[in-house]
This record gives C-alpha cells, sequence and structure tokens, in this order.
C-alpha cells in the first residue's frame, strides 16, 4: 500500500472511525475529511491525516483530493447526515446529495481507482406483505419512506450515472442501521439504545428491527474498494428481530427492567402525529416521528 491512499470522508462518525481503524490494522496510508469544530474529530487516530472540510465546500474538496503524483486514490464515502425525522430539510438534501454529487465530480476529475460510496437500505423500496429487499440498479426518490431515505436514493443515482456515463470504477454499499462501539456521535441506533436503557422508552412500535455491527460493516465497506464490481451494489446487513425481541435482548444485557408495551402501527401513526404538532408547539423534538411510525 506505498503508494496507495484512502480518502475517507465522515471519518469522525461512527462508521468512519472504524473504517479508518481497520485500514490503519492493515498498514494503509489514510486521508479524513473533517468538518471544522467537530468534538468527535480528537477521536480520529493521530495516524491519520486530517483535512478539514466540508462534502458542499468544493474548495475544501480540492484539498482533500490533491495527492502526489503516482498515488493511487482509494475513495470511500461515508460523511451523511442521518436523520429519522419526517420533515424536509434542505440542509439534508445539500450533504446527502449536493455532497455526494461534489464527490464524484472530484472523483473523476482526479480520475481516483476506486469510489466506496457507503447509501442505506433506505433507498432501496420495500416490498409488500413483508417480502425481502434486494440490491438495485436503478434508484429514484419515488415511493421512498422519508426524507433521508430520498436523499440516499439520490445519490445513489448520482453514483450509477457516472459509472454508466463517464466510466467510474465505484461500488455502493447499503447497510442497515448502523450500531456499534466509539459511535461518539451518538447515531440512531446508539440513541435508541441509550433511551431504552435510560428509561426513555416507555414503548415501541410493532415492526422489526436490523442493525449491522459497525465493525463487520466496515470490514465489508473496506473489502469492497478491492472487490466490489463497477456499478454494483451491496446490502450488508443483520438477522431481522421484532421490536419486543430486541427489548428483550437489551434488557437481558443491561439489566434494566423490559418494557412490555408495544403499539400497533394503526395507534402509533395518531400517537406521532399528536407529538409531532406538540413538537411544533414547544420546540421540543417529537416522541415519536410519523416516519417511524410507519
Amino acid at each position: 500500500m506505498k503508494n496507495r491512499i484512502y480518502l475517507v470522508t465522515g471519518a469522525a462518525g461512527n462508521l468512519g472511525s472504524s473504517v479508518c481503524s481497520q485500514l490503519l490494522e492493515k498498514g494503509a496510508r489514510i486521508r479524513a475529511l473533517v468538518l471544522k469544530g467537530d468534538p468527535a474529530a480528537e477521536r480520529v487516530p493521530k495516524e491519520v491525516e486530517i483535512v478539514i472540510g466540508d462534502v458542499t465546500d468544493t474548495a475544501s474538496l480540492e484539498r482533500f483530493f490533491t495527492v502526489e503524483d503516482g498515488t493511487e486514490v482509494i475513495v470511500i464515502h461515508c460523511a451523511s447526515i442521518v436523520t429519522v425525522s419526517g420533515d424536509y430539510s434542505e440542509k439534508l438534501y445539500e450533504v446527502n446529495v449536493g455532497g455526494t454529487q461534489n464527490m464524484v465530480d472530484k472523483c473523476l476529475e482526479h480520475k481516483v481507482k476506486k469510489l466506496a460510496y457507503v447509501s442505506s437500505t433506505s433507498a432501496i423500496p420495500e416490498l409488500p406483505n413483508g417480502q425481502k429487499i434486494t440490491e438495485v440498479s436503478h434508484f429514484t426518490a419515488d415511493g421512498i419512506v422519508g426524507h433521508y431515505g430520498k436523499t440516499k436514493a439520490l445519490a445513489s443515482q448520482i453514483v450509477m450515472d457516472a459509472v454508466h456515463k463517464k466510466g467510474l470504477d465505484a461500488s455502493i454499499v447499503f447497510p442497515t442501521g448502523i450500531c456499534g462501539p466509539d459511535d461518539f456521535a451518538y447515531g440512531p441506533v446508539s440513541t435508541f439504545v441509550i433511551d431504552y436503557v435510560n428509561g426513555r422508552m416507555p414503548g415501541g412500535v410493532a415492526g422489526s428491527f436490523n442493525a449491522v455491527d459497525v465493525r463487520d460493516l466496515a470490514d465489508g465497506v473496506i473489502s469492497c474498494c478491492d472487490n466490489g464490481r463497477k456499478g454494483e451494489g451491496y446490502i450488508m446487513g443483520n438477522v431481522c428481530v421484532s421490536m419486543r425481541d430486541m427489548f428483550r435482548y437489551i434488557s437481558s444485557a443491561s439489566g434494566v427492567k423490559e418494557v412490555k408495551t408495544i403499539l400497533p402501527i394503526s395507534i402509533a401513526k395518531i400517537f406521532a402525529h399528536l407529538t409531532s404538532l406538540g413538537s411544533k408547539i414547544t420546540g421540543k423534538p417529537a416522541l415519536l416521528t410519523m416516519f417511524e411510525a410507519v
């Protein structure tokens, strides 16, 4: 790996930091893009070269991508805003969609060896009657539930367009939920577990839960850099469990009393609507969003 460098976005996040740690174990040279003032930046291993920047700032991306001649460049694009809110957010689209477009443009301009883009299973349309989804090769926001999923679908299509129309060698990884150690930014799954253990979750919504261990996911993303086929995508998930089973597992591991209340989806939607209205009045986060109740 002497003449290869890995450019990793989102390196201060749960997945990005795990990717960097595993790459360092392989002796890789890494450059990380980190937001200015990100408190999690101190968790990035000291062996990693840090560039302060933003995927929405093309000037900082130019610094990020500029390397000495003869260097093979592998890009791992993990950075994104993850949210379970059902509300539209301009910033969400700027980062997840516009930021990915900027990354793709720079990959093409600098003729990188490979792009591994971390999307989400939220970008893949759900199938009726509990059918299992599989990888798809075309993406649209139509039919996708939630603005987060819509942004990941649009970004995934940007990557695929660059593959098929401009020859970019890129592969896409579609993780389910992500959980695991060193989540210093407290992502949705970590927050879910923390809230449950601290008694801030009086009940759940009937349905299923799927989260991949961040260490397994990081290993898969790194493998994708060398083994991922051009223009192909790979779902990386875990065993799908019911919400009741998830509550049981967390209680067993933590020793806290198990929450027994599981709302039917029809009731949850009514509750989510009421709490969303209350959130707009009080300015406090809703206990349950319409997106979570779907």
